[in-house]
């Protein structure tokens, strides 16, 4: 490969970068008490008032999206009466948030045959309104009445609904990325 194909090929793996953002970190704490060898099931908390409200489509999506990840790490779902090594319990929240876009230079060089070509370009910095969704995951033992792991993570959502049930699969997977599998010891 050539100086100068080599010089394109950095220049657009510099642009591709700068045109992506990451999306916001996932936050997590465990209790440092937590014995996570001695949980093996899980079940859903049925709140205060079991019978109040149906379960929505989006609370659905979002359960399926918890229990296949807990299952993938090793979980299972308690039979609904058993009693569970661990309780769930989640809560969802919407907002308009402020999403800035730095100032970018790009450059870009190329050609075909002996010609050569260049360009730079500029784009001047830019903040826009998003909707953004949280979920945040609260873990509690049950036996000892203590919350032994909680996390938080946010995703932009879309135009306008709920969201796509692929986007809550995303997040929930980034959300329970470091959760502890069964059998393992408090960290």
């Amino acid at each position: 490969m050539n100086r100068s194909a080599r010089f394109v090929l950095v220049a657009l793996m510099v642009l591709a970068g700068g045109c992506t953002s990451a999306p916001p970190p996932v936050h997590s704490m465990q209790s440092p008490d937590a014995n996570f060898s001695a949980y093996k099931t899980f079940a859903w908390d049925p709140g205060p008032d079991a019978n109040a409200q149906p379960i929505s489509i989006l609370d659905s999506n979002i359960r399926t999206a918890i229990s296949g990840e807990l299952q993938r790490k090793g979980y299972a779902e308690a039979a609904a009466g058993a009693k569970a090594d661990l309780v769930l319990q989640y809560e969802t929240a919407a907002s308009e948030v402020l999403k800035s876009n730095p100032f970018r230079i790009g450059i870009g060089m190329g050609g075909a045959g002996s010609n050569g070509a260049a360009g730079v370009g500029v784009s001047s910095p830019s903040a826009k309104n998003v909707r953004e969704g949280t979920l945040v995951l609260r873990v509690i033992d049950p036996a000892r009445n203590a919350e032994v792991w909680n996390g938080r993570v946010s995703r932009e959502l879309g135009k306008g609904g709920p969201p796509d049930p692929a986007l809550i699969q995303r997040g929930v997977a980034d959300l329970l990325k470091d959760f502890p599998s069964p059998g393992s010891l408090a960290q």
